[in-house]
């Protein structure tokens, strides 16, 4: 589904990652990879991930700076100089912020969450635009507490739900250019960012029992609809939250 397709994947942290399994499962249909991760740490961690991929050295990007933006898409561009996809699995909020009452987020709090997990889809998305031709399709992941209240979610959800919108509008924006945008809200499932959330555990057993599929989301699932979405065959998709999350969403009982 992605052979001859080139595009790089931001946010892998180890083989939990829903980064990484998006990862496998696009090399698995034939793409070409690049993988980006936050700091010199990830990139040791990761580089036997990459290798994994057929994809070189991960490529290293501070989405709280516009300069490190603008560095890692000239590193990219001068191994990749097109690109057909782009995968945004980038998420981050204060633990502090992940538990009690959202009206006790403190402002620092507040910004560093909407930077890191919403805006950066904006800045990279800007940069990824030059390196793209019609046809291409750019991805990012979000949870159903951007528009449900989940327990412990907090300032996350807040910073999911402008993300939503953003892929809305970055729709609009890229579509005269052929560009896709779109999400994929997945249920919720162990990583090493979803570990940062008090109750993990209960929502993934409360999940298994409540969605329609009776069973838990795996990181396979999460890869094989990302493929799509990143596919010709997804052509006519762009603006959307794409659930896959065993049907929960649509289900009357919430947890």
């Amino acid at each position: 589904m992605l052979k001859g397709k080139k595009g790089v994947i931001f946010g892998v942290a180890n083989r939990h990652s829903l980064a990484w399994h998006i990862a496998k499962e696009a090399y698995a249909h034939g793409a070409e990879l690049i993988l980006g991760v936050a700091n010199e740490r990830f990139r040791e961690k990761v580089a036997p991930l990459a290798a994994e991929v057929g994809a070189p050295e991960p490529v290293i990007c501070d989405v709280t700076s516009d300069e490190s933006i603008l560095s890692t898409f000239h590193v990219i561009k001068d191994r990749m100089p097109e690109l057909d996809f782009m995968v945004h699995a980038i998420a981050f909020a204060n633990r502090q912020d992940l538990e009690g009452r959202f009206i006790d987020t403190d402002r620092y709090g507040y910004h560093v969450a909407q930077d890191v997990s919403a805006f950066s889809l904006a800045a990279m998305s800007r940069e990824a635009e030059k390196m793209m031709k019609p046809g291409s399709s750019i991805l990012t992941l979000t949870y159903i507490g951007s528009v449900r209240a989940v327990p412990n979610y907090n300032v996350m959800g807040v910073a999911k739900a402008a993300l939503e919108s953003s892929v809305r509008y970055l729709a609009t924006d890229l579509g005269s250019e052929g560009i896709r945008v779109n999400a994929l809200s997945a249920g919720p499932i162990k990583t090493l960012s979803s570990s940062g959330v008090k109750g993990l555990r209960d929502k993934l057993d409360q999940q298994a029992v409540k969605n329609p599929l009776h069973r838990n989301i795996t990181g396979e699932d999460v890869g094989k609809s990302a493929v799509f979405l990143l596919s010709d065959y997804s052509s006519g998709v762009t603006g959307e939250v794409l659930y896959v999350d065993n049907g929960y969403h649509s289900c009357a009982t919430w947890a």
